[in-house]
This record gives C-alpha cells, structure tokens and sequence, in this order.
C-alpha cells in the first residue's frame, strides 16, 4: 500500500469527524465555542420545537461554552417566535444575538434570560450568530 492510498482514507475519515465540531462556526474559527471532549449540541439535542401557547412559540436557549444550545430550531412561517435566551458563561463571544434578517442586536447579560421576538414571513433559514458571527444557529422554517 503507497503512502498516498493510505492517507486519502484517513484524511477523509477525519474531516467527517471534524464536520459536527465546525456547525456552529460558518467562518472555522473555533473562538469560543467546542471544549475537547465536549459533544456538539447539535448532534446531542436535535431541532428544538419549543413550546405554542396562544400562537406564540417559545424555545428557551442557553449560551455555553459549546455555543448556543440547542443550535437548531424549527419555526412556522407567519407564527410568532419567542427565544429566551440566557448566558451561563464569559467564555464566549457570543455576549449577544444578532439576527441580521430581522434587525436584531439583543446584549446577553450573563445569567439573565432576555426575550427576542419574529415572525418569520417565509420559508427557509433563519440565522443567529454572536456579535462577531462565530457563534451561531439556525431557525428553520418548513
């Protein structure tokens, strides 16, 4: 077996390990976010569906050393959406949310729940990031 028949494999085998650890950073900084050891979030919790009670979906999300969690969530196009959203660390970037398709710049104090509120018009994805977009997840809309 060549040497090069031998790393192809591994090299492939390897990006598909690293894949999950590089969901929440669209740029592949890890400022902030995976800890070694540490599960994604996303491969550990799913898409977060939340809760509807008079017509208002609420997911509650906590900012960790893993980033956002959960880092997935699913919307209805037209209903409201409520994220509450509280900060258990300082060591991360993401001090706040920024949703730059609904013009949204909400400072995350730390261990304060803070509500952000949308109405996704359409189908598709919605993202949230950090003030600097390392940190991030997305809200899908079926």
């Amino acid at each position: 077996m060549t040497t090069k028949s031998f790393l192809l494999p591994v090299a492939a085998a390897f990006a598909f390990a690293a894949a999950p650890a590089l969901a929440q950073h669209d740029h592949g900084s890890m400022h902030g976010s995976m800890h070694e050891g540490a599960a994604p979030a996303s491969a550990a919790q799913g898409i977060a569906e939340g809760t509807v009670a008079n017509g208002v979906r609420t997911v509650n999300l906590t900012v960790t050393d893993n980033g956002f969690e959960p880092s997935k969530v699913k919307a209805k196009k037209g209903e409201k959406l409520r994220l509450v959203v509280t900060r258990k660390t300082n060591s991360t970037c993401a001090k706040e949310i920024v949703i730059k398709d609904h013009g949204i710049n909400q400072p995350l104090p730390l261990d304060k729940a803070v509500t952000v509120e949308l109405v996704p018009a359409k189908s598709g994805e919605i993202r949230f990031a950090c003030g600097m977009d390392h940190v991030s997840g997305v809200v899908f809309v079926p």
